[in-house]
């Protein structure tokens, strides 16, 4: 009896031992590899798996996550031969476990040296200043090659960045003054293009200015054009009337000829520059009999104005 009870003991403890071997929890976020006597068989996803003991065992547990990788600060020689410092960052996840865990050895190793290896290929075939002007161009030739050539291995690389790009001190500093140098002359051009257009609205407001003038000129000549041909008028109709006047026997008429006379050589002797002094008396009987004649004329033109109305 009491080996009996040994080996019924035995026999549940070494089913539950084979239960318990039987039995895989794979938490969220990896997958297993299970190997049977050595060889793949299947992957075990997230959650409760039953294997069969002794005979399967877990082979290689994945990272399903997207995970990070750092690329270490290296040395790259552009194509102009300067020298700078490059670092980076990879993102990637693994979508295919099995391919990952045995079409490639040491994963995160294999996508270090690939990623490094291409960053000098890619940046190395760049310009200095396409290096420091094209970090989006960068990002997307490294992360086409990267994730191209780990495809095969199950990986899906999502992001390549790079951090820092640190050219060599005496060329930060000739960059510095080649930029110092860029913004003097941009400077000098601006002045030099303010100074040409504020010339440009000078000359512009001097030219308006000079047709106004013309045309005030022209409209003051116009207007007094215009008055002398009103004054010859006038004096045409007065000379008429005059004319008239003598023609009908009237002596009013001709004194009113010399009064004016008079009058002009008066006005003319009194405006002379050379003439300081003016003697007198004058004739003054003329003149009042003159205008007495010009006051006869004019009643009489009024009259007969009258007499047609």
């Amino acid at each position: 009896m009491d080996a009996l009870s040994g080996l019924a003991g035995l026999a549940v403890v070494v089913a539950i031992l084979l239960v318990a071997l039987g039995v895989r929890v794979v938490p969220q976020g990896q997958e297993y590899t299970l190997e049977r006597w050595g060889r793949y068989v299947r992957t075990l996803s997230p959650g409760f798996n039953i294997i069969v003991p002794v005979i399967d065992r877990v082979g290689t547990r994945i990272n399903m996550m997207e995970q990070v990788l750092d690329v270490p600060s290296q040395e790259v020689i552009t194509k102009d031969n300067a020298m700078v410092r490059v670092d980076g960052v990879v993102f990637f996840q693994v979508l295919d476990a099995s391919k990952a865990a045995y079409e490639v050895s040491n994963l995160s190793y294999a996508i270090h040296n690939l990623t490094t290896t291409n960053i000098r290929t890619v940046m190395g075939s760049m310009d200095m200043d396409e290096l420091l002007s094209k970090r989006d161009e960068i990002n997307a030739r490294l992360l086409s090659v990267v994730d191209d050539a780990t495809h095969p291995w199950g990986v899906k690389v999502t992001r390549i960045e790079i951090k820092d790009i640190t050219p060599p001190k005496d060329l930060v500093e000739s960059m510095a003054g080649q930029m110092k140098a860029e913004r003097t002359k941009r400077a000098a051009i601006l002045e030099a293009e303010g100074f040409r257009q504020a010339e440009i609205l000078r000359a512009e407001g001097e030219k308006q200015a000079a047709i106004l003038a013309a045309e005030g000129k022209r409209e003051a000549a116009f207007r007094e054009a215009e008055g002398r041909e009103r004054q010859a008028e006038a004096e045409a109709r007065a000379t008429r009337m005059v004319s008239e006047a003598i023609a009908a026997g009237s002596i009013q008429a001709i004194n009113y000829f010399v009064a004016q006379r008079y009058v002009d050589a008066l006005g003319r002797i009194a405006s002379a520059e050379n003439q300081k002094v003016i003697f007198l008396p004058l004739d003054a009987t003329g003149v009042l009999g003159a205008l007495g004649g010009v006051a006869e004329l004019t009643r009489a033109a009024r009259g007969n104005e009258e007499s047609k109305a």
